[in-house]
C-alpha cells in the first residue's frame, strides 16, 4: 500500500463520502483528509476532483458511479489522464487492475450480503490486492471484526452510519476508518 494513503486513512478514523454538491461544500471544511466521490458525470468530475484537491484532501472517485464512464479499464485511463484524483472505488476487479497499474489508490468495495461474500473477499484480497477493502453495509462489527481478522489489507467499513457510537464499534471491530455519506458524522 502506497504508505501517504495508509497514513491519510490511519488519520481520518471518518471519511466524508459525497453525492452531491452540498455534500462537496460541506466536506470541504470536515476533518476528514479523504473524500469518496460518488456523485458526478464525465463533464463534472474533473472539478469536483479539482475542488477536493484544492482544499488539500485526497479525492477518491468512486468510478462505477460516474456517469457517461463504461465498466471498461479505458474508464479508469479516463480518470488518471483528465482528472487529479488520487484513487478510484470500484467493484470491479479489473478496474482495481487497471488502476494500480497506472499507480492509483484502489479501494474495492464489497456488498457483504451473506456468507459467500467471505470467500469473495478473500479470493479478490489474493488476487486483485487493492489498497484496502471497503465492506457495505457496515453496521455489522461481528462481520467487520471477521474480514478484518483475516485480512492482509486495511479494512473500510462504510453505508448505514449514521452515529458516532456506530464508528466506536466499528473502529473497535478492527476497521481502519469508516466511510459515511451522513455529514454530522464528519465533525464528530
Amino acid at each position: 500500500m502506497h504508505s501517504e494513503f495508509k497514513e491519510a486513512l490511519e488519520a481520518s478514523p471518518v471519511i466524508a463520502a459525497i453525492k452531491d454538491e452540498n455534500g462537496l461544500k460541506k466536506c470541504l471544511t470536515s476533518e476528514s483528509s479523504i473524500i469518496f466521490v460518488l456523485y458526478g458525470d464525465i463533464c463534472n468530475i474533473g472539478q469536483i476532483v479539482e475542488d477536493i484537491k484544492a482544499a488539500g484532501k485526497i479525492a477518491m472517485v468512486h468510478i462505477d458511479l460516474i456517469h457517461g464512464l463504461s465498466s471498461k479499464e479505458i474508464a479508469v485511463d479516463f480518470i488518471r489522464q483528465f482528472t487529479k484524483a488520487d484513487g478510484i472505488i470500484s467493484t470491479k476487479a479489473p478496474l482495481i487492475k487497471r488502476a494500480r497499474e497506472l499507480d492509483l489508490y484502489t479501494i474495492h468495495r464489497f456488498f457483504a450480503i451473506d456468507s459467500m461474500a467471505y470467500e469473495s473477499i478473500s479470493k479478490t484480497m489474493r488476487t486483485g490486492r487493492p489498497d484496502c477493502i471497503e465492506i457495505l453495509p457496515a453496521l455489522m462489527p461481528k462481520v467487520i471484526h471477521k474480514i478484518c481478522q483475516s485480512s492482509p489489507i486495511p479494512v473500510i467499513a462504510g453505508g448505514m452510519v449514521s452515529e458516532k457510537e456506530d464508528i466506536l464499534a466499528l473502529l473497535q471491530a478492527g476497521a481502519i476508518s469508516v466511510s459515511s455519506t451522513n455529514q454530522e458524522t464528519w465533525f464528530i
